[in-house]
């Protein structure tokens, strides 16, 4: 199969051997890509801003984040995959290299446009599905571990969010204890994981 394979590559002319080398090395960068990125590995991405520093973070170029931005490794591989499909399947269609190759550059990139917007929707999806802390204030929870009075330690309350429950840390201001199973309004917040609580 190898033989064959390399009989086909160069019976091609040298033009089509450059884009289907691109098509297809990038298609497999593509697939491993997505694949690490479905499977969670990879939180952060290379990033170029338009000063042109670099900002490097863990080296990885898997993230939803990264990809918001113009100039990453995810969006350069995104660009040579349409570049080089572009090259493959235009070939017939534009004989003049020139305008090919203009073409192809076009292609690739609406990949990068498309999978922008992709990944746009993929990372609001991400976020629709994240708790945080700020919109249980005004909300009314469960107490799970007794609340001492006055500030005088601390208790637990369980928030209900999107079908699962949220245990915070709570203090209040009541002058006598909270007990468990009562119910409580969050007032506000204390930290980045405590509220502050009163009796209903």
């Amino acid at each position: 199969m190898t033989d064959a394979f390399y009989a086909w590559y160069n019976a091609l002319a040298s033009g089509q051997q450059v884009y289907w080398a691109i098509a297809l090395i990038t298609s497999l960068l593509f697939l491993i890509q997505m694949v690490l990125t479905f499977i969670g590995i990879g939180d952060a991405d290379t990033d170029m801003d338009f000063g042109g520093d670099a900002d490097i973070s863990d080296g990885s170029t898997l993230d939803m984040g990264g990809a918001m931005q113009l100039f990453t490794i995810r969006n350069f591989i995104n660009f040579l995959l349409g570049l080089g499909w572009g090259g493959v399947c235009l070939h017939s269609l534009i004989p003049n290299q020139m305008l090919l190759a203009a073409a192809s550059f076009v292609v690739g990139l609406l990949f990068v446009y498309v999978f922008l917007l992709i990944y746009r929707q993929m990372s609001k999806l991400e976020k629709d599905g994240t708790f945080h802390i700020e919109d249980c204030v005004g909300s009314v929870v469960d107490v799970y571990l007794t609340i001492p009075a006055a500030r005088t330690g601390v208790g637990k309350v369980q928030v209900s969010f999107q079908g699962s429950v949220q245990e915070l840390i709570a203090v209040t201001d009541d002058e006598a204890p909270i007990h468990s199973g009562a119910k409580v309004r969050v007032l506000g917040l204390l930290d980045a994981s405590s509220v502050v609580v009163e009796r209903i």
